[in-house]
């Protein structure tokens, strides 16, 4: 059977999670060392990285979740239409043009001026679907992997397909589900014995969680989310030379906004917020991120000592008991403190054919709303959940 339809798993005008993974064709090397060639493409990586970072900026998009490694890589993605909803069209339209800046007179300016801004946000039919794009994954799929696939190509001097096809997609219905996903992709350094524990796995959000806490920051590879005045832009091209304004658009690429952030500002927060406002959304209003809604209902010191103890069990058989202070976690989501290890290290087992995860009760709802008897995986799961949460009677 073939995959899924992208309109039967997620939609851009609803809220929902996806965890995606992204494949590099045949042997093709995203990052890391090809040991054909012995070329160390490990540089890489981090181009991947500010990209994503770049474009948490402007889409209607929470990253929750990431892990670059060798020729994949997994991101947890959630949109956000009701965040996009609160830019007004000037706003919608400059982060648009700062993606997508189509074909202009000014092309060798490469900065959306605010002609342009004006009259994307005067067409009101264009608008309207540039607004549903700004919070559509597959779009900002697309302007991830189209980058970085010219880039890539141009540096291996070749042509042709650098992505296996079009992404996979697993849809997450339910915090449980969204807890072992989480913890599998940061552990994928782990898992692929790249690293030793969370806190060695470079390129994870794991790991920009960690350094974030201990005070690192980064150069922001954030969008500057201000258009330049028609009066700017002529000046500029008047008054510098082509060689000038090559290298200040590669100096702008480096730190766009000359602003610095905690390594991790870029992601969503971790932890569920549990006050009530006005701003349902939690629009984030710093220019670094979507939104300041997090995603577990349990705070980033919990989520990080069971990871931590979680990268320990690597080894089949020789799991050690659950600490009880971490029941008391697995045990409100309605997992099975024995079978989390599996859970998680085993994802692909329970999930790996599957379009959706979660417990099997949220997955059978899903089954039922995309119009299907039941999800792959949706009884085998049931072993790592309580009898009430699996729907066993």
């Amino acid at each position: 059977m073939g995959r899924p339809l992208r309109c039967e798993q997620f939609d851009a005008g609803e809220v929902c999670v996806v965890h995606i993974v992204q494949r590099c064709v045949r042997k093709a090397y995203l990052a890391g060392r090809d040991d054909r060639t012995g070329i160390d493409y490990s540089f890489r990586r981090e181009w991947i990285r500010r990209r994503l970072e770049a474009l948490a900026s402007v889409f209607g998009i929470d990253v929750l979740t990431y892990a670059i490694m060798s020729n994949h890589l997994h991101v947890i993605l959630r949109n956000r239409p009701d965040v996009v909803a609160t830019w007004s069209d000037e706003q919608a339209a400059l982060r648009w043009l700062r993606v997508f800046p189509g074909r202009r007179l000014d092309e060798q300016l490469a900065e959306p001026t605010e002609n342009d801004v004006k009259a994307l946000a005067a067409d009101g039919e264009r608008m309207a679907v540039v607004r549903r794009r700004l919070s559509d994954i597959s779009w900002f799929m697309r302007a991830l992997s189209e980058p970085i696939a010219r880039l890539a190509n141009k540096q291996d001097e070749c042509t042709g397909r650098f992505w296996e096809g079009r992404f996979k997609a697993q849809r997450i219905v339910d915090e449980a589900g969204l807890l072992a996903c989480a913890m599998y992709v940061d552990l994928n350094p782990v898992r692929a014995a790249l690293a030793d524990s969370p806190d060695q796995a470079v390129h994870t959000s794991a790991y920009d969680r960690i350094q974030a806490e201990r005070g690192e920051q980064i150069a922001s590879a954030a969008f500057d989310l201000v258009s330049v005045s028609t009066e700017q832009a002529g000046g500029h091209l008047r008054e510098t030379s082509v060689v000038d304004r090559g290298l200040q658009r590669q100096s702008k690429r480096r730190n766009p906004t000359g602003r610095r952030i905690l390594r991790d500002g870029w992601l969503a927060p971790l932890t569920l917020s549990d006050r009530k406002g006005a701003d349902e959304s939690e629009a984030h209003q710093g220019g670094v991120r979507a939104s300041d809604k997090g995603f577990l209902g349990l705070d980033w010191h919990q989520y990080l000592v069971l990871l931590r103890w979680t990268a320990e069990q690597r080894i089949q058989g020789r799991a050690t008991p659950v600490p009880e202070k971490l029941r008391g976690i697995l045990g409100a989501l309605g997992i099975e403190a024995s079978m989390w290890r599996d859970l998680v290290w085993e994802y692909k087992r329970y999930f790996g054919r599957s379009t959706c995860a979660g417990s099997p009760q949220a997955m059978a709802a899903d089954a039922r709303r995309s119009g299907r008897h039941y999800h792959s995986g949706q009884r085998l799961v049931r072993e790592c959940f309580a009898a009430s949460t699996a729907g066993i009677t």
